[in-house]
């Protein structure tokens, strides 16, 4: 019999490693030809709770002031991970003026990672 010395200090802290490390992709499709860009203040709300998952960075988007002009392409979105409870979540930009990006009421998978059409 092998003895095996496992301390449990170090166990625990890889698991909390893990568990932040978790992400939530979102790759976003536009299909009219126009200039967009997006808020920091934009996150994915979970229905059962109300907690929000905060944007973590963008890709082939400009954050607010600045603006990227559709090239068919769509722009894909990095978001902290939705909690393990979470099902169903909604995509807002919360921003001082109207026309936000919104999608309500997605459908959680397993892969956390979503295609959505504004």
């Amino acid at each position: 019999m092998v003895e095996i010395e496992v301390d449990i200090e170090e166990i625990t802290e890889v698991k909390i490693l893990v568990s932040e490390e978790r992400q939530t992709i979102v790759h976003c499709s536009c299909p009219v030809d126009y200039a967009y860009r997006i808020w920091p203040s934009t996150f994915l709300i979970e229905n059962e709770t109300g907690k929000r998952a905060k944007l973590i960075t963008a890709f082939n988007i400009s954050f607010a002031p600045q603006w990227t002009i559709n090239d068919g392409k769509g722009f894909t979105l990095v978001f902290e991970g939705l909690s393990k409870g979470c099902s169903i979540f909604d995509l807002k930009e919360i921003i001082p003026q109207e026309g936000g990006f919104e999608v309500l009421g997605i459908l959680r998978n397993k892969t956390d990672v979503y295609q959505v059409t504004f």
